[in-house]
């Protein structure tokens, strides 16, 4: 089969098929947690015969952020989404990263369309198929999403009555339908060699709402291991990891755990700043915008040393960066980002004022992601790595360069 180039990284693929998955919000432990109860056997399988590890993710550890990274093959600072909110800097306006005018690159999907792949694109969250999935159906693929796989017709989506691929009608977002159509979806389109090249991502919504060893995510691993099968049944090369980890952002009684940052900063420092909260989605069912990352911009610069040095002593915050400093080690892009990026510990959630958040939509305490510790992820692969993937995952492999892996196993 043709190779192709995108964003100055060239692939390779095989003639077989590819199923790239990006299990949305999958920290390692929910799978190890699956698998040791035996709810995930296929998968438990892929890494016995094929490569089971870590990867790191993009900063911030958010769904748009990593998935914008996965299907370009490149960090922030060059396809430029930093959020999914952020403060344009020519307006003034805090401003929602939703359409593909504000990435920088092109995707490796579209590059793989015009090499002659098959390609289809299905996420459960609509966001992501109009940030991501331009371009694709004007080269015969097939893009759309199950938050809307009822509107999706031929001309805007390159298939006309989607909800009969598996029979099922749209799911409810706020489920974990939302995410199993996806791969169900994907495994019927490989089935029926519709698709040869495809990339599936899901919504975390189940991840937010259950810890690893929870009834109800374990019965979701099940139903997500079966689609695996599928995928690998049907011939496909399967790759699977993950946009972020999640973490429980409770003290030990369960409640949240939130610092308001524009609310104490304007107590200290005045209200010649702003904060944005770059987590910030239609979807605030799943986190109540809360996430573990911020950026401040100041209107004075001349504070900016003063302001920084008062954040990092506040109990929960690990890491205040200036916006050169973000740039250089988070792989951001400068114009993008906050005079200050700001982070939180494991267990902490950052927000800008108690009045922009609404808590009464989370239940049973707070699980959400964004910071350094949803950073690492896992990539399962279900063919055993060549000597060149070897020394890549021996050293510092990112969860962007898994089309990388999963082109050249």
């Amino acid at each position: 089969m043709s190779s192709f180039t995108a964003n100055q990284r060239t692939y390779h693929p095989p003639a077989r098929p590819i199923a790239v998955i990006c299990l949305d919000g999958c920290a390692d432990e929910y799978l190890t947690t699956a698998i040791a109860r035996g709810k995930m056997p296929r998968l438990a399988a892929m890494a016995r015969d094929g490569w089971r590890g870590l990867v790191r993710g993009a900063l911030p550890s958010f769904t748009n952020v990593n998935n914008t990274s996965i299907v370009t093959g490149v960090p922030p600072s060059i396809h430029g989404i930093c959020g999914n909110f952020f403060l344009n800097p020519e307006t003034g306006a805090e401003v929602m990263m939703n359409g593909p005018e504000f990435r920088r690159c092109g995707t490796l999907l579209t590059a793989a369309a015009d090499a002659g792949r098959k390609v289809a694109f299905i996420t459960a969250k609509e966001k992501l198929r109009t940030v991501l999935g331009d371009g694709v159906v004007e080269r015969g693929g097939i893009v759309f999403s199950s938050e809307k796989v009822d509107e999706a017709c031929q001309e805007t989506h390159g298939i006309d009555n989607a909800t009969a691929i598996i029979g099922k009608p749209r799911p409810e977002i706020y489920s974990g339908d939302a995410s199993t159509y996806v791969l169900e979806a994907g495994a019927a389109l490989a089935e029926q060699g519709v698709a040869d090249f495809l990339y599936l991502s899901t919504t975390d919504f189940m991840q937010h709402k259950f810890a690893p060893e929870a009834p109800e995510i374990l019965d979701f691993h099940a139903a997500v291991d079966a689609a695996i099968g599928r995928l690998l049944d049907a011939g496909c090369t399967v790759a699977l990891t993950a946009d972020h980890g999640m973490n429980a952002k409770n003290d030990a009684a369960g409640h949240p755990q939130v610092i308001f940052v524009e609310s104490v900063l304007h107590e200290k420092f005045g209200a010649n700043l702003r904060v944005i909260c770059p987590i910030t989605d239609p979807y605030v069912v799943h986190h109540g915008a809360l996430g573990s990352l911020v950026m401040v911009h100041l209107e004075d610069n001349s504070i900016l040393a003063q302001v920084a040095d008062f954040l990092f002593g506040l109990d929960g915050i690990t890491e205040v960066l200036t916006r050169e400093q973000a740039a250089l080690k988070l792989e951001l892009a400068p114009d993008r980002i906050g005079d200050l990026v700001v982070l939180s510990g494991r267990d902490w959630v950052l927000g800008k004022k108690p009045e922009h958040h609404d808590l009464a939509v989370l239940d049973g305490g707070l699980r959400s992601h964004g910071g350094r510790y949803e950073e690492m992820v896992p990539l399962v692969l279900s063919r055993p790595l060549t000597p060149e993937l070897q020394r890549l995952a021996l050293g510092d492999p990112r969860n962007f360069d898994v089309f990388h892996f999963a082109c050249h196993v």
